[in-house]
């Protein structure tokens, strides 16, 4: 079966990382035998008119078979599905895993180990952070502990608050954004695990490890070396994509006081290039490979 997909990433973004991310799944994609065109988020406009839906230009590209939705311009991917086109991740998947706040929300819902979160209100101003709010996370996680912002990648957006000075000027630069506090996972500083989820399977793996940061991201410094997860770590990173909808995920796991596995973070749009340098396998392989499977099932009617 020859498909033709639609990679798309956002061209407004510096730096080469996600064009790409993009290139990898378009290599794929043709090494599977199929073709693949990559856009920029910028070249597919979502035009709204009364009854009407459309993307404006569609009429010159050849209609995608699927899209890889590399992006999180969650209204362009709306945009897709509802004029019917098949979105990998889904706009709604894309969403939770972006706001680390609803992350969190599903993967309790599910029964799935999470550290210990309290949301900060939602506030529209700047300035005196609410202390009664600063006092109840005190009380609930000591020092240090963790406050991190609903949105941010690589690592970033994320603090090491040791003090309650720390923690007053932290909240003042925040107010007006939604965040949470967090309780420190001693036992995972500086460490933590990337499993990357393809459907009901865990295709590739590493461990990362930062000498001189709370935060493993390879971006922040992290060193990462392949590694071969427990049945539980991988039992625990599918549910969890499956917990926000997502058809593929980078899943990051802490490692837990008895070193049992609890989800730091999902991202439905994990970058791949550093898991192949680190571990020979190309999750791209496995996602185009995924991508036809379901598609191939769903003419089947399956």
């Amino acid at each position: 079966m020859q498909l033709h997909g639609w990679i798309i990433y956002n061209g407004s973004l510096p730096g080469k990382k996600f064009i790409d991310f993009a290139e990898w799944i378009q290599a794929a994609a043709i090494h599977k035998g199929g073709t693949a065109s990559i856009y920029k988020n910028t070249e597919l406009l979502a035009y709204l008119g009364e009854g009407n839906l459309e993307i404006l230009h569609l009429q010159h590209r050849k209609a995608p078979d699927y899209i890889v939705f590399a992006d999180k311009d969650i209204y362009l991917a709306k945009q897709l599905e509802k004029i019917g086109m098949r979105v990998f991740n889904s706009a709604e998947a894309i969403s939770i895993s972006d706001d680390k706040i609803a992350s969190y929300q599903q993967l309790a819902a599910n029964n799935l180990p999470i550290p210990k979160t309290l949301i900060a209100p939602k506030s529209f101003t700047q300035g005196e952070p609410d202390m009664d709010v600063m006092k109840q996370a005190i009380q609930l996680f000591s020092f240090p502990m963790i406050v991190k912002e609903a949105f941010g990648s690589f690592g970033q957006q994320v603090y090491f608050i040791q003090t309650e000075a720390e923690l007053r000027i932290k909240l003042a630069e925040l107010e007006g954004k939604p965040y949470m506090f967090q309780e420190f996972i001693a036992t995972s500083y500086g460490q933590d695990l990337r499993l990357h989820v393809v459907g009901d399977q865990v295709v590739a793996s590493m461990k990362r490890q930062a000498d001189n940061d709370f935060r493993a991201n390879v971006s922040a410094g992290g060193k990462m070396e392949a590694y071969t997860p427990t049945i539980d770590e991988q039992e625990l990173a599918i549910a969890a994509t499956k917990a926000i909808g997502a058809d593929f995920a980078g899943v990051d796991l802490l490692f837990g006081p008895d070193q049992t596995p609890i989800v730091c973070e999902i991202n439905s749009n994990a970058h791949i290039r550093n898991m192949f340098d680190c571990t020979g396998i190309n999750v791209a392989d496995d996602m185009i490979d995924y991508i036809y499977q379901q598609l191939t099932d769903f003419q089947k009617g399956e």
